[in-house]
């Protein structure tokens, strides 16, 4: 008799019955539909919520909060949809909010694979968890509920990269493609969709050759090794996405590179004239299968797109980017400026549809050298990356068309960068409207022991028609510098 009840008594209640049975300990056997990124609680804790449904109670569900000694204790969901067995968990009201807690002291958990699993081990259980024979049943009867229904997945709420907005909250799925250990508490997600951000509006922010004032090429410090920006694919903008300062110590070792996710109110930022997203306290992240229809969705339009006769230039550059330059070989295909950082020989050449976002220096007056070399440093910026390339020498000669008075290089340059002819003063609080541009750009290297090392990029066969412009260098181009021998134009695949 004794053993009977305490058979009966581990039964598992349905969601929506335990919404009622405040303050009572409960069992429940239901699907993960997300999670939040794990994280330091205020005390000394570790704190994630999981927001589970099941037959019940599909919509919007109940949230699960757990508090454990150490990161490795929480539950590591490896997907939407999976099953979690939870036990002797507290149903708990705050502030009209009905949510389980899971006390590490006296609950148990167990996951186990969702839809289209088959076997009936868990993947990760809690340490006092203790299976039975009778929970296959109720394991097999969710699998068999998940078949015939549709998972909420926000799809009404979706959005791409192509659809960010500063300072707005973005739902996003997206590929894992690196993970960087910026400091020992700081990481820094990179990932991508296979859609282009919108140009990030910059103001005229500089009038001076101030160093802090110069726009970085990437935004951590060490920069990321070719090696690694090798593995990114080279169509399609890969975000950076970093931690809100006020919630260290996440366990973002649960997310793997090469996996898809999708990410519910990220906020997104611009940092040095790049787009950025920040996983904030409230972000909830959701671990998808690569046959999922989003992830399916994107892969397809992806490949798609590299089909197309243009497909590498930016979107924003459509239909086709401004006239006011031209290039020496109109029939040359257009590449993306991370299929030059990306290009397997060290000496190439590439035709690209770009913005220039800086030029240094800055005065006009110093474009050249005492000698009247043209030297001038261009930042040229796609949806991909960016670089530096210079003007320098007969190259710019080229590009200008010839010497140019003062007043006429000023209003070239101001062209390029989008500040507005009509606005004498500069202001730097005045909005670009940088055009998009097609150049010719070609790789070489100044050290013939250390190509790689120093390798560098200089714009050629391309000129600025009517009010053109240039690109042009600093000091670092000088005639020591190693040319490659003539080179055919990098094919991209």
């Amino acid at each position: 008799m004794g053993k009977q009840e305490r058979v009966d008594d581990y039964k598992f209640l349905p969601i929506a019955d335990a919404l009622i049975a405040i303050n009572q300990k409960v069992n429940l056997i239901a699907v993960v539909v997300d999670s939040t990124i794990p994280k330091k609680s205020k005390g000394t804790d570790y704190y994630c919520s999981l927001n589970i449904i099941d037959k019940s109670c599909p919509s919007p569900g109940i949230a699960v909060k757990f508090f454990v000694e150490n990161m490795g204790n929480l539950p590591q969901v490896e997907c939407n949809g999976d099953i979690i067995l939870l036990s002797n968990i507290l149903m708990k009201t705050h502030n009209s909010e009905v949510y389980a807690l899971f006390n590490k002291r006296s609950a148990s958990f167990a996951l186990y694979e969702g839809k289209g699993g088959s076997k009936f081990v868990p993947y990760q259980v809690s340490s006092k968890f203790r299976g039975r024979e009778q929970d296959k049943k109720f394991i097999a009867g969710l699998r068999q509920w998940l078949g015939d229904s549709q998972l909420d997945s926000g799809e009404d709420d979706l959005l791409s990269l192509k659809d960010i907005r500063e300072n707005e909250h973005l739902n996003l799925v997206c590929k894992v493609l690196h993970i960087c250990e910026v400091t020992k508490d700081e990481r820094i997600l990179f990932v991508w969709d296979g859609t282009d951000t919108p140009v990030a509006k910059q103001k005229n922010f500089r009038q001076e050759d101030n160093v802090e004032d110069l726009l970085p090429l990437q935004l951590e410090c060490p920069p990321l090794q070719l090696d690694v920006i090798r593995m990114f694919p080279t169509v399609g903008t890969v975000l950076r996405v970093y931690i809100d300062s006020g919630s260290e110590e996440l366990g973002l070792h649960i997310l793997k590179t090469g996996r898809w996710v999708q990410f519910m109110k990220m906020k997104c930022e611009i940092r040095k004239g790049m787009w950025c997203g920040v996983l904030m306290p409230f972000t909830k992240i959701r671990y998808l299968v690569d046959d999922n229809k989003h992830v399916f969705m994107c892969q397809r339009d992806y490949d798609e797109r590299l089909k197309l006769e243009f497909g590498r230039m930016p979107w924003m550059s459509f239909p086709w980017p401004s006239h006011i330059t031209e290039t020496d070989y109109p029939n040359v295909s257009f590449c993306t400026l991370m299929d030059v950082l990306t290009y397997p020989e060290v000496t190439a050449k590439f035709k690209c549809v770009v913005q220039v976002i800086d030029v240094y220096p800055w005065r006009v007056e110093d474009f050249h050298s005492p000698l009247g070399t043209c030297r001038i440093r261009l930042t040229l910026e796609d949806p991909t990356a960016r670089i530096h390339a210079y003007v320098y020498a007969e190259d710019g000669v080229h590009f200008f068309g010839g010497s140019q008075p003062i007043d006429v290089l000023k209003r070239k340059r101001n062209m390029l960068l989008g500040i507005c002819s009509c606005d004498s003063n500069e202001s730097k609080n005045a909005l670009r409207d940088t055009p998009w541009v097609q150049c010719c750009i070609k790789s070489y290297y100044l050290d013939k022991h250390n190509t790689w090392g120093s390798r560098r990029y200089r714009i050629f066969g391309t000129r600025l028609k009517y009010l053109a412009w240039s690109l042009v260098t600093l000091l670092s181009v000088d005639n020591t510098a190693v040319e490659s021998s003539p080179c055919k134009f990098g094919e991209v695949q």
